[in-house]
């Protein structure tokens, strides 16, 4: 399962930068090429001052070796290994009209120390983060989302976009990073739900990420904005890095595994601000934002 779900990251990885440069027009992506000492690697793309990205990057990693001992404790388990490959991408657009946008899709096996796999699981999702409201855009993400769960289990939907409400959330402020999406986590191997059956449900999500994405941000991209659209986009960024930074697992996982620090924070925009105590004008575009992010939203209907 490892090296059939690696050869497919691989291959999205090359498919979505593809995508996203033919979108941008200008920036293309620059590839690093990285080692881990304690073993695996991985492949950095990053693209940065394009026509319509500003920041983003498309990663791609496979690693394996002792499971740190804060890791562990937490899964319970003495004495492991593990190996980990994975995709993660998070993509931060010029204009504040275009929504930034985040996705990870994961495979985890661990093994005792006689190198049997004593566990294994799939995990990932992708979650939508507008500045700017347009409901029909969060509609089109959603119905992508759940198109494709719909094709491997009824409940899915429901389920993962519960569980991404609940998990992309600065609970330290009482509201939602964005408008959510799908997050799951240690699907494993049950007697009606093969590993093959989840990977074949983790690779329709992955396969559905462009035509989940692509057409927002061409919809979005030659919009007019103002520099006072641009500063709230700023401060909103900033609330995007402190999920990041306070509530993240990928982010603690990666730091506590000796990970490539400039791959795991890859992810932080280039340009943020911390405003003390802002509020937006009431009844503006911005508070409409925060009020929807309150609280979960239905974007399609079941």
């Amino acid at each position: 399962m490892k090296e059939q779900f690696y050869k497919y990251i691989q291959k999205l990885q090359d498919q979505i930068c593809a995508a996203l440069e033919q979108c941008d027009g200008e920036a293309k992506f620059k590839e690093d090429l990285w080692q881990r000492a304690e073993g695996g690697g991985g492949r950095t793309r990053v693209i940065e001052n394009g026509a319509v990205f500003e920041k983003g990057g498309v990663n791609i990693s496979a690693v394996h070796g002792t499971l740190p001992e804060a890791m562990q404790t937490y899964f319970g388990v003495n004495n492991a290994n593990f190996y980990a490959c994975g995709i993660s991408l998070v993509i931060h657009p010029k204009n504040p009209m275009v929504p930034t946008v985040h996705a990870n899709w994961r495979y985890f096996e661990m093994y005792n120390k006689q190198g049997n796999v004593i566990d294994s699981w799939f995990g990932g999702g992708q979650d939508l983060t507008p500045y700017y409201l347009f409901e029909e855009d969060a509609e089109h993400f959603h119905q992508t989302c759940k198109t494709a769960c719909d094709k491997h289990d009824p409940k899915f939907y429901s389920e993962f976009k519960h569980k991404c409400d609940s998990y992309f959330r600065n609970s330290h402020r009482n509201e939602a990073r964005g408008v959510g999406g799908l997050f799951f986590d240690y699907c494993k191997a049950t007697d009606n739900f093969s590993m093959q059956d989840w990977y074949n449900f983790v690779t329709e999500v992955g396969n559905s990420f462009v035509e989940a994405y692509i057409p927002i941000v061409e919809k979005r991209k030659h919009l007019s904005y103002t520099r006072e659209q641009r500063n709230w986009q700023e401060i909103r960024r900033g609330r995007y890095v402190e999920f990041n930074l306070v509530h993240d697992k990928g982010t603690l996982f990666g730091l506590k595994t000796n990970g490539r620090i400039e791959s795991i924070l890859m992810s932080l925009p280039p340009h943020v601000q911390w405003v003390y105590d802002h509020h937006p004008e009431p009844g503006s575009e911005e508070e409409r934002l925060l009020k929807v992010l309150k609280n979960p939203v239905d974007w399609v209907r079941l």
